[in-house]
């Protein structure tokens, strides 16, 4: 394991959370963690800005830079991450956090919405890491962690959510590709939850029980343990937060449940 101190994280989507709660931890082991996301301005339904993140992080421990970035926008992202590498000497580890969701069917999905998905998600992460490998290529221990789910072709998956499903599967297959390219030059690797984790987009989708989830602080405690690795110890691996943890010594579970007691809700 290695330190993540005095190391420079770029985080998108990090402005709420498990985006959030992977900079808080990151920040509270000292890392320099910077808040890309589009969130300038407070929304009464998306609690949390660039700059509200910025300032938790710091209260945890670390150093931050806020940036308003839309991961849609190619000169936009390339600006973000010159600004963070100028700004903090580097970049040692990009986090895809940033995704679009919409839970419904193909008759019930507007192309609108198809576009957002798949620009924020398979686009995004290409795009992010295209413009962050040049830093990442410096760094003596590079990483690229996407919060992806492992490749999947069942079925039951791609029924009822075919946009939500391509495009978050783009960025596993974005992953793979990462991994084999970059192989032993920089560690490519996804994370998912196991079960529903409690965030304020989950929230918003009717149906979800909020309390047979979990808190996003198990993705985040899985996701610093990943970018505490030795980037050569581990590529184009598909990580699930309690199987990595519980692999890595973690027991006790119940501190990460919104209820502890309650069934969960796998995702």
């Amino acid at each position: 394991m290695t330190t993540l101190a005095g190391k420079t994280l770029f985080i998108t989507g990090a402005s709420r959370g498990i985006g959030l709660a992977i900079a808080k931890k990151a920040g509270s082991l000292g890392a320099n963690v910077v808040i890309a996301a589009k969130s300038a301005v407070a929304n009464p339904k998306l609690p949390g800005t660039i700059y509200t993140a910025a300032a938790e992080v710091e209260v945890a421990g670390g150093k931050a830079l806020a940036i308003q970035c839309d991961i849609r926008d190619e000169a936009n992202v390339e600006a973000a991450m010159a600004q963070a590498a100028e700004h903090f000497g580097g970049i040692d580890a990009l986090v895809n956090n940033a995704s679009a969701i919409w839970l419904r069917g193909i008759l019930d999905t507007p192309m609108k919405r198809f576009d957002l998905m798949s620009q924020v998600n398979s686009r995004g992460t290409f795009l992010c890491a295209q413009k962050a490998l040049p830093y990442l290529l410096k760094s003596s221990n590079p990483h690229i962690l996407t919060l992806a789910p492992p490749p999947n072709l069942d079925p039951k998956w791609w029924g009822g959510f075919t946009g939500y499903t391509l495009a978050k599967m783009g960025m596993s297959f974005v992953t793979l590709g990462l991994a084999e390219e970059f192989k032993r030059r920089v560690a490519a690797n996804a994370l998912w939850p196991k079960t529903v984790i409690a965030t304020d987009a989950i929230n918003m989708i009717p149906g979800v029980d909020i309390n047979a989830s979990r808190t996003a602080e198990i993705v985040a405690d899985a996701a610093v343990a990943i970018l505490q690795q030795q980037f050569s110890a581990a590529s184009g691996q598909f990580y699930i937060d309690e199987d990595y943890l519980r692999d890595n010594g973690v027991a006790d579970f119940e501190q990460y449940a919104v209820v502890p007691g309650t069934p969960l809700l796998p995702d």
